[in-house]
Protein backbone atom coordinates (compact mmCIF):
# COMPACT_ATOMS: atom_id res chain seq x y z
CA UNK A 1 0.00 0.00 0.00
CA UNK A 2 1.40 3.16 -1.19
CA UNK A 3 1.59 6.23 0.99
CA UNK A 4 -1.17 8.05 -0.71
CA UNK A 5 -3.63 5.67 0.01
CA UNK A 6 -2.41 5.05 3.76
CA UNK A 7 -2.74 8.99 4.53
CA UNK A 8 -6.16 8.40 2.60
CA UNK A 9 -7.20 6.05 4.95
CA UNK A 10 -6.21 8.45 7.91
CA UNK A 11 -7.71 11.10 7.07
CA UNK A 12 -10.92 9.15 6.52
CA UNK A 13 -10.80 7.54 9.63
CA UNK A 14 -10.44 10.72 12.00
CA UNK A 15 -13.25 12.12 9.88
CA UNK A 16 -15.38 9.36 11.07
CA UNK A 17 -14.08 9.78 14.89
CA UNK A 18 -14.95 13.43 14.57
CA UNK A 19 -18.40 12.56 13.21
CA UNK A 20 -18.66 9.73 15.60
CA UNK A 21 -18.02 12.28 18.48
CA UNK A 22 -20.04 15.00 17.27
CA UNK A 23 -23.04 12.42 16.97
CA UNK A 24 -22.51 11.41 20.57
CA UNK A 25 -22.15 14.84 21.94
CA UNK A 26 -25.28 15.40 20.08
CA UNK A 27 -27.21 12.09 21.59
CA UNK A 28 -25.91 13.20 25.62
CA UNK A 29 -27.59 16.64 24.86
CA UNK A 30 -30.77 14.79 24.08
CA UNK A 31 -30.09 12.44 26.37
CA UNK A 32 -29.67 15.30 29.08
CA UNK A 33 -32.79 17.19 27.73
CA UNK A 34 -35.07 13.93 27.70
CA UNK A 35 -34.53 13.33 31.75
CA UNK A 36 -35.17 16.76 32.45
CA UNK A 37 -38.69 16.45 30.42
CA UNK A 38 -39.15 13.10 32.61
CA UNK A 39 -39.76 15.03 35.73
CA UNK A 40 -43.35 15.44 34.58
CA UNK A 41 -43.34 11.76 35.60
CA UNK A 42 -44.82 11.53 38.77
CA UNK A 43 -43.21 9.64 41.39
CA UNK A 44 -43.11 5.94 42.36
CA UNK A 45 -42.94 5.44 46.39
CA UNK A 46 -41.99 8.34 47.07
CA UNK A 47 -37.96 8.19 45.41
CA UNK A 48 -38.23 6.03 42.01
CA UNK A 49 -38.61 8.21 39.07
CA UNK A 50 -39.46 7.70 35.44
CA UNK A 51 -36.60 8.28 33.09
CA UNK A 52 -36.70 8.81 29.22
CA UNK A 53 -32.72 9.47 28.87
CA UNK A 54 -32.31 5.62 28.06
CA UNK A 55 -34.79 5.93 24.92
CA UNK A 56 -31.48 8.23 23.70
CA UNK A 57 -28.97 6.31 25.10
CA UNK A 58 -30.14 2.74 23.61
CA UNK A 59 -30.83 4.64 20.28
CA UNK A 60 -27.27 5.79 20.53
CA UNK A 61 -26.08 2.21 20.85
CA UNK A 62 -28.55 0.56 18.12
CA UNK A 63 -26.50 3.36 15.93
CA UNK A 64 -22.57 3.17 17.00
CA UNK A 65 -22.53 0.45 19.35
CA UNK A 66 -22.71 -0.97 22.80
CA UNK A 67 -18.98 1.12 24.07
CA UNK A 68 -20.85 4.79 22.78
CA UNK A 69 -23.76 3.61 24.51
CA UNK A 70 -21.92 3.27 27.69
CA UNK A 71 -19.74 6.76 27.15
CA UNK A 72 -23.08 8.42 26.74
CA UNK A 73 -24.57 6.81 29.39
CA UNK A 74 -21.10 7.70 32.16
CA UNK A 75 -21.49 11.12 30.51
CA UNK A 76 -25.33 12.08 30.88
CA UNK A 77 -25.33 10.65 34.45
CA UNK A 78 -22.47 12.41 35.72
CA UNK A 79 -23.76 15.83 34.18
CA UNK A 80 -27.13 15.00 35.93
CA UNK A 81 -25.54 14.14 39.42
CA UNK A 82 -23.62 17.71 39.23
CA UNK A 83 -26.57 19.67 38.20
CA UNK A 84 -30.73 18.49 38.70
CA UNK A 85 -29.96 14.92 41.04
CA UNK A 86 -30.00 15.41 44.57
CA UNK A 87 -28.96 11.60 45.15
CA UNK A 88 -25.10 12.66 44.77
CA UNK A 89 -22.84 9.91 43.85
CA UNK A 90 -25.35 6.86 44.83
CA UNK A 91 -27.61 8.06 42.20
CA UNK A 92 -24.72 8.09 39.44
CA UNK A 93 -23.78 5.01 40.14
CA UNK A 94 -27.66 3.45 39.86
CA UNK A 95 -28.33 5.25 36.73
CA UNK A 96 -24.98 4.36 34.40
CA UNK A 97 -26.20 0.44 36.10
CA UNK A 98 -29.73 1.16 35.05
CA UNK A 99 -29.04 2.72 31.51
CA UNK A 100 -25.93 0.96 31.15
CA UNK A 101 -27.94 -2.63 31.72
CA UNK A 102 -30.62 -1.71 29.02
CA UNK A 103 -28.98 -0.06 26.25
CA UNK A 104 -25.50 -2.05 26.34
CA UNK A 105 -26.97 -5.26 26.14
CA UNK A 106 -29.80 -4.30 23.32
CA UNK A 107 -26.78 -3.01 21.61
CA UNK A 108 -25.07 -5.62 21.60
CA UNK A 109 -27.57 -7.83 20.70
CA UNK A 110 -28.63 -5.38 17.76
CA UNK A 111 -25.14 -5.45 16.64
CA UNK A 112 -25.17 -9.22 16.16
CA UNK A 113 -28.56 -9.02 14.24
CA UNK A 114 -28.93 -5.85 12.80
CA UNK A 115 -32.51 -6.62 11.56
CA UNK A 116 -36.47 -5.91 13.09
CA UNK A 117 -36.05 -9.26 15.12
CA UNK A 118 -32.57 -8.17 16.79
CA UNK A 119 -33.59 -4.88 17.77
CA UNK A 120 -36.93 -6.41 19.28
CA UNK A 121 -35.11 -9.03 21.14
CA UNK A 122 -32.75 -6.71 21.57
CA UNK A 123 -34.73 -4.30 23.69
CA UNK A 124 -36.50 -7.14 25.18
CA UNK A 125 -33.53 -8.84 26.59
CA UNK A 126 -32.45 -5.05 27.45
CA UNK A 127 -35.40 -4.90 29.92
CA UNK A 128 -34.67 -7.90 31.36
CA UNK A 129 -31.39 -7.70 32.20
CA UNK A 130 -32.17 -4.19 33.23
CA UNK A 131 -35.08 -5.28 35.89
CA UNK A 132 -32.72 -7.95 37.11
CA UNK A 133 -29.82 -6.12 37.41
CA UNK A 134 -32.03 -2.58 39.36
CA UNK A 135 -33.44 -5.55 41.81
CA UNK A 136 -30.00 -6.65 42.67
CA UNK A 137 -28.62 -3.29 43.17
CA UNK A 138 -31.50 -1.69 45.11
CA UNK A 139 -31.57 -4.74 47.36
CA UNK A 140 -27.46 -3.39 48.37
CA UNK A 141 -27.88 0.01 48.32
CA UNK A 142 -31.44 1.30 48.86
CA UNK A 143 -31.28 0.47 52.33
CA UNK A 144 -28.07 2.49 52.77
CA UNK A 145 -29.35 5.12 51.26
CA UNK A 146 -33.05 5.26 52.55
CA UNK A 147 -31.88 4.52 55.79
CA UNK A 148 -34.65 1.55 56.05
CA UNK A 149 -33.78 -2.11 57.12
CA UNK A 150 -32.93 -4.47 54.67
CA UNK A 151 -36.23 -6.99 54.94
CA UNK A 152 -38.55 -3.75 54.47
CA UNK A 153 -36.33 -3.50 50.94
CA UNK A 154 -36.69 -6.55 50.39
CA UNK A 155 -40.34 -6.63 51.05
CA UNK A 156 -40.82 -3.96 48.15
CA UNK A 157 -38.74 -5.79 45.66
CA UNK A 158 -41.62 -8.11 44.30
CA UNK A 159 -44.20 -5.08 44.60
CA UNK A 160 -42.79 -1.90 44.04
CA UNK A 161 -38.88 -2.43 41.89
CA UNK A 162 -40.21 -5.18 39.53
CA UNK A 163 -42.94 -3.87 38.19
CA UNK A 164 -41.23 -0.55 38.58
CA UNK A 165 -38.29 -1.27 36.45
CA UNK A 166 -40.45 -3.55 33.75
CA UNK A 167 -42.60 -0.23 32.93
CA UNK A 168 -39.91 2.40 32.46
CA UNK A 169 -38.17 -0.59 30.23
CA UNK A 170 -41.49 -1.26 28.64
CA UNK A 171 -42.29 2.66 28.20
CA UNK A 172 -38.57 3.80 27.02
CA UNK A 173 -38.20 0.39 24.47
CA UNK A 174 -41.28 1.20 22.45
CA UNK A 175 -40.61 4.95 22.39
CA UNK A 176 -37.07 3.62 21.38
CA UNK A 177 -39.04 2.10 18.27
CA UNK A 178 -41.12 4.77 17.48
CA UNK A 179 -38.29 7.56 17.57
CA UNK A 180 -35.33 5.28 16.07
CA UNK A 181 -35.68 6.92 12.50
CA UNK A 182 -36.47 10.45 13.22
CA UNK A 183 -33.43 10.67 15.07
CA UNK A 184 -31.32 8.69 12.79
CA UNK A 185 -32.71 10.42 9.80
CA UNK A 186 -31.74 13.88 11.11
CA UNK A 187 -28.79 13.00 12.23
CA UNK A 188 -27.39 11.41 8.72
CA UNK A 189 -28.98 14.90 7.35
CA UNK A 190 -26.31 16.80 9.83
CA UNK A 191 -23.53 14.28 8.18
CA UNK A 192 -23.29 12.77 11.76
CA UNK A 193 -23.45 9.56 10.74
CA UNK A 194 -22.63 7.70 7.71
CA UNK A 195 -25.54 5.98 5.39
CA UNK A 196 -24.71 2.47 6.82
CA UNK A 197 -24.55 3.01 10.31
CA UNK A 198 -28.34 3.07 10.96
CA UNK A 199 -30.51 1.09 7.77
CA UNK A 200 -33.04 2.90 6.04
CA UNK A 201 -36.50 4.12 5.62
CA UNK A 202 -38.99 4.68 8.01
CA UNK A 203 -40.95 2.80 10.68
CA UNK A 204 -43.04 0.38 9.40
CA UNK A 205 -46.80 0.99 10.02
CA UNK A 206 -46.98 -2.17 11.73
CA UNK A 207 -44.49 -1.72 14.23
CA UNK A 208 -45.53 1.79 14.80
CA UNK A 209 -48.79 0.67 15.83
CA UNK A 210 -47.81 -1.92 18.19
CA UNK A 211 -45.26 0.44 19.53
CA UNK A 212 -48.30 2.73 20.17
CA UNK A 213 -50.49 0.47 21.45
CA UNK A 214 -47.64 -0.72 23.92
CA UNK A 215 -46.27 2.74 24.95
CA UNK A 216 -50.22 3.61 26.10
CA UNK A 217 -50.13 0.30 27.96
CA UNK A 218 -47.07 0.91 29.90
CA UNK A 219 -48.04 4.26 30.66
CA UNK A 220 -51.57 3.78 31.98
CA UNK A 221 -49.57 1.09 34.21
CA UNK A 222 -47.34 3.52 35.19
CA UNK A 223 -49.76 5.80 36.42
CA UNK A 224 -51.46 3.04 38.19
CA UNK A 225 -48.46 2.14 40.16
CA UNK A 226 -47.94 5.64 40.72
CA UNK A 227 -51.72 6.20 42.20
CA UNK A 228 -52.12 8.68 39.86
CA UNK A 229 -55.41 6.23 38.53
Amino acid sequence: MDKNNVGTINRSERKMNTKTFAAMGMLCAIAFVAKLISSVFPMVSGFLSFDLKDVIIVIGGFMMGPIPALIISVVVSFIEMITISSTGPIGFIMNVLASCSFACVAAVIYHRNRKMSGAIMGLITGVLVMTGVMILWNWLITPLYMNVPRNVVAGMLATVFLPFNLIKGGINATLAMLLYKPIVNSLRKAHLIEESASGKGTTKKGVLIVSLVLLATFVLMGLALSGVI
